[in-house]
């Protein structure tokens, strides 16, 4: 089983997909920490996405493509993948339906976290004077934040015509629970017909 976690930064995604892994098994492909381990290596890639990040802006689909290609094989052999955080754009989606279909699998489902703009806001000024990260500097944030939107309209409007990438429905909004944040999320899990589903959140 193939499934997306799609959201924006701090939604708690990355929570989402390690109970998820703990409970199910499934890989976890997450292009923040894949970015974040290129730039721990300070390899000449982690250097380019390092300066990218430090703007606040996003890497170029050609270098996330190219990461989430690479661990495809380790994600198949697990039984599925959870896509953190990918795909952002038109074209991730695009080559994210290319890539499956090459090897013969699809996403089964689409799993949307939505949070209000000013929780974030409020929990990565929290989460920056406790972590440091360079990326969750709050003036940054704001960067990445519209990036994010302005990027991911598309691939939502993309997401309802064609009933979700792969098949998979982008689902309508609706209030769920908050989590142990105080964050409250919203979107409905609605599952591919024929796949098993993991419920609301």
């Amino acid at each position: 089983m193939n499934l997306i976690l799609f959201g924006p930064p701090a939604a708690g995604k990355g929570t989402q997909a390690k109970r998820l892994v703990e409970t199910r098994g499934m890989v976890q492909l997450s292009t923040g920490d894949m970015l974040r381990a290129a730039i721990a290596e300070g390899s000449e890639l982690g250097l380019k996405v390092k300066a990218v990040l430090d703007r606040g802006d996003l890497v170029t689909d050609e270098i996330v493509i190219a990461l989430i290609e690479a661990r495809l094989p380790e994600a198949e052999a697990a039984g599925g993948a959870i896509f953190d955080g990918f795909p952002r754009t038109v074209a991730q989606a695009e080559a994210l339906d290319a890539m499956l279909a090459g090897r013969g699998a699809r996403i089964d489902s689409v799993l949307r976290l939505k949070v209000d703009e000013e929780a974030l806001k409020a929990r990565i000024t929290k989460r920056f004077e406790e972590q440091g990260r360079a990326d969750d500097n709050p003036e940054v944030f704001v960067t990445r934040l519209d990036a994010y939107n302005r990027q991911t309209a598309p691939l939502q409007a993309r997401g309802a015509r064609r009933h979700g990438l792969g098949g998979a429905g982008f689902p309508r909004d609706r209030h769920g629970p908050r989590g142990r944040d105080g964050l409250r999320f919203r979107g409905r899990f609605r599952p591919r017909s024929g796949s098993k589903g993991f419920g609301d959140v």
